[in-house]
């Protein structure tokens, strides 16, 4: 009894139809996002109606300042607050416990940290590669030596048996390898 696997055909899929698919994809996003859109949008309060940092500050938009007690726009045309809005050390923004100039140094140690260890990682991946080649040349260079010096060992050894037989053969200790007994056949 033999048991076959059933053949199934795979149709190639074509960049084309490929292309088209994804197409089809996006416009139907578009269209359902479109309609999203026309929904009235949420009411948004502005950053001064809240009054506690709690309040304020889970909003991106805003920014609270201890030294006035308010909460205001946060100044997105400028990378950092102004101090004309609030000083460094007094303006809290994501979090109340923390001052806009801790955040600051704090994320800019962590990417800092990260970036250093990214580039410490390819540098050690780039080394143990040329170990790796290094390494590979070496046991190359060892393994043609050794094979030199095989060939050198098997070619004394030749001439030394060579030199044997010669030896052999002038005191007549080399006989016919028909019989073990022929040298006593000449006495």
């Amino acid at each position: 009894m033999i048991l076959t696997m059933p053949s199934f055909t795979t149709e190639r899929h074509t960049p084309v139809a490929a292309g088209l698919l994804f197409l089809a994809v996006v416009l139907c996003a578009s269209f359902v996002s479109q309609g999203e859109c026309q929904t009235s949008p949420p009411r948004e309060e502005s950053c001064s109606a809240y009054k506690t940092c709690d309040t304020c500050v889970p909003h991106a938009k805003c920014l609270w300042c201890l030294t006035s007690n308010n909460c205001s726009e946060y100044p997105v045309s400028w990378l950092l607050p102004p101090a004309s809005v609030c000083q460094l050390s007094q303006a809290r923004w994501g979090v109340c416990w923390m001052n806009f100039e801790a955040l600051i140094i704090a994320l800019a140690v962590l990417g800092g940290t990260v970036l250093i260890s990214i580039m410490v990682c390819c540098c050690c991946c780039c080394c143990c590669k040329k170990d790796r080649t290094r390494v590979d040349r070496d046991e190359e260079r060892l393994d043609r030596r050794r094979e030199e010096i095989k060939q050198r060992s098997d070619e004394r050894k030749g001439e030394r048996r060579a030199r044997h037989d010669e030896i052999r053969k002038k005191y007549g200790l080399m006989g016919d390898s028909d019989h073990p007994y022929s040298k006593f056949e000449n006495e």
